[in-house]
């Protein structure tokens, strides 16, 4: 048996109807017309993934510098049901992963995750995700409407404790 291949993509003009088919798919949420106009101008920030040159699955990124930080926001990070648990998911969070260690100035990682969605918050906490927040009634039209705010923090100091907006945190204070 031949071993799958497992591929990232370009999101482009041409094949942006199958990042609408596949969100629509893959999310309880849809997305406005902004969203994929903004995808289009996201180079290596969007990816689709072929999983033997069939697409299954797409990351959409945003850079965001809101709160004194540049922290980068995964707007959507999927795949279609049939190939999950396959390492596509781990791809597309590696090529993430990869860009903001390349560029290496973002203080985070972060995103919205409905709170029923275990799949999804094991996934990350498996990357060193946290819930940091719960925000209610963040979504509109799905139930439940609450959703977790899963970070990853990217920044430490030589002493290993994290800055969060030019203070000293807790850890910090103590050494």
């Amino acid at each position: 048996m031949t071993r799958a291949s497992i591929e990232l993509g370009d999101v482009t003009p041409h094949n942006i109807k199958q990042l609408k088919k596949l969100n629509t798919v893959v999310f309880p949420v849809s997305y406005n017309d902004k969203f994929y106009v903004d995808v289009l101008e996201a180079g290596e920030l969007a990816k689709l993934a072929y999983y033997n040159d069939i697409v299954v699955g797409a990351v959409c990124c945003r850079i965001d510098t809101s709160e004194n930080q540049r922290r980068l926001y995964i707007m959507t990070l999927g795949c279609l049901s049939p190939y999950r648990r396959l390492g596509i998911g781990t791809v597309m969070f590696q090529h993430i992963l990869n860009f903001v260690e390349t560029d290496g100035n973002f203080d985070s990682i972060f995103l919205h995750v409905q709170i029923n969605n275990d799949g999804a918050i094991s996934f990350y906490k498996k990357f060193g995700f946290e819930i940091v927040e719960t925000k209610e009634h963040y979504y509109k039209r799905i139930e439940p409407a609450d959703a977790h705010v899963l970070q990853k923090s990217l920044r430490k100091n030589p002493n290993n404790s994290v800055h969060t907006n030019g203070h000293l945190d807790k850890k910090e204070k103590k050494a």
